[in-house]
């Protein structure tokens, strides 16, 4: 268990550095500080407690679905979908400063983990709440990203 919760970790925390790395000074770029950002957009460092919590959280689901699944493409095929799309957001939003594939992108996002929650519920019953931080923060995100779509 601990072994796949760290190899989980890692590559979990290595798709927020990848996306880290895109962001670049995209935060505090003129860009998107002349934005129109939605009232309830949290200060900064939210999203990095938040992002924390979540790869902690996701990590010790996967750790645990893992040897309860027989069946293991379909969760590599999600989560790896899972992944790029969370690693492409940031280059998509803050790079290439497309707010409107951003948003399709989180969309995506948030409706691959609300999948997984929902596909292998039986196989970890209440462990799938592990997820529920995930889908709450992708909710915030995505209402974020489509408020500056909307007003921008």
């Amino acid at each position: 268990m601990v072994i796949r919760f760290i190899v989980f970790l890692v590559i979990n925390f290595a798709a927020l550095g990848i996306g880290g790395f895109f962001t670049g000074s995209g935060v505090t770029s003129e860009w998107y500080l002349n934005l129109n950002k939605a009232p309830w957009t949290p200060p900064g460092w939210v999203f990095g407690a938040a992002w924390t919590t979540i790869m902690i959280l996701f990590s010790i689901y996967l750790a645990i679905l893992w040897p309860e699944i027989e069946e293991k493409r379909p969760l590599i095929l999600l989560f790896g979908a899972s992944w790029l799309l969370n690693v492409g957001w940031n280059p998509l939003f803050f790079h290439f400063q497309d707010v409107f594939i951003a948003l399709v992108t989180i969309i995506g996002l948030t409706a691959i983990i609300i999948w997984i929650m929902f596909k292998y519920w039986n196989e970890v019953t209440y462990f799938s709440l592990l997820l529920l931080p995930y889908i709450v923060w992708l909710v915030i995100a995505t209402s974020l990203n489509a408020y500056i779509y909307l007003k921008n």
